[in-house]
């Protein structure tokens, strides 16, 4: 008999990666072999039936709170951040294409050249027709992080849950790679979160998925298999919502 088909806990969802994930081990820029990784994932769960979109970081390439900005004006700054988040977006484009996963970018800003304008409507069409959507150039004005583009968008596709796929498997006490005695959250509140400064995401993205009622599972998308396991709930991680008891 034919295996059966995965519990997945969320039908719906939107995938937050950090620009600095996409660099691999590199100090800088992309490196297509951890894309294909990341497009491999995304891919397993798209065939077996999850509806995701995605936000993609451009910390790899440029941040506009960054030394690399220098003095520059931070508006300025963050339209150069925004079109790092568009490169990234096209390169995991390609690498799910490669491996035949229907795509489409949808940009904040107007480049029809290379990219759809975001368009609502268009990107639930996509989502129900099974393709991947990639969000790019945040919210489309500066000031704004790609957080509170990946939590604007989540509202607006209607998801089920905010994925935040990190380089630690979770959200701890303090930075594991810094305090071997940091301990990790299984679950917290949106409360908490903010409360206590944990920096999951900035304060604007954590307020409106709590105003939307959307939870945040923080996860290592570094490990293999782990957005799978997350989904269906056998991975490790920390989940964010307004019901959790307080930490």
């Amino acid at each position: 008999m034919p295996d059966a088909p995965p519990e997945f806990l969320y039908k719906r969802v939107l995938l937050k990666v950090s620009g600095e994930v996409l660099m691999g081990d590199q100090a800088y820029g992309i490196d297509m072999k951890t894309v294909a990784t990341v497009a491999e994932a995304v891919a397993q769960v798209a065939r077996e039936g999850v509806e995701i979109c995605l936000v993609i970081g451009g910390g790899n390439i440029f941040r506009g709170l960054s030394k690399a900005a220098g003095d520059m004006d931070r508006a300025t700054a963050d339209y150069m951040g925004m079109l790092a988040t568009v490169m990234n977006a096209l390169a995991m484009q390609a690498a799910l294409e490669k491996i035949g996963v229907q795509t489409r970018v949808q940009s904040a800003l107007t480049m029809n050249a290379v990219a759809e304008p975001y368009v609502r409507r268009r990107a639930l069409r996509h989502l129900e027709k099974g393709r991947v959507v990639i969000f790019a150039a945040g919210v489309g004005a500066p000031f704004f992080t790609t957080d509170s583009g990946a939590a604007l968008r989540a509202a607006e596709m209607g998801c089920d849950a905010l994925l935040k796929g990190t380089s630690v498997d979770g959200v701890y006490t303090a930075d594991p790679k810094k305090d071997a005695t940091a301990t990790r959250y299984d679950t917290l509140s949106y409360h908490d979160v903010l409360a206590k400064d944990l920096r999951v995401m900035d304060a604007s993205a954590i307020a409106l998925m709590r105003d939307s009622g959307i939870p945040i599972v923080v996860f290592s998308i570094r490990e293999n298999g782990s957005l799978r396991r997350t989904l269906t709930g056998e991975g490790t991680f920390t989940v964010i919502t307004s019901n959790a008891k307080s930490a």
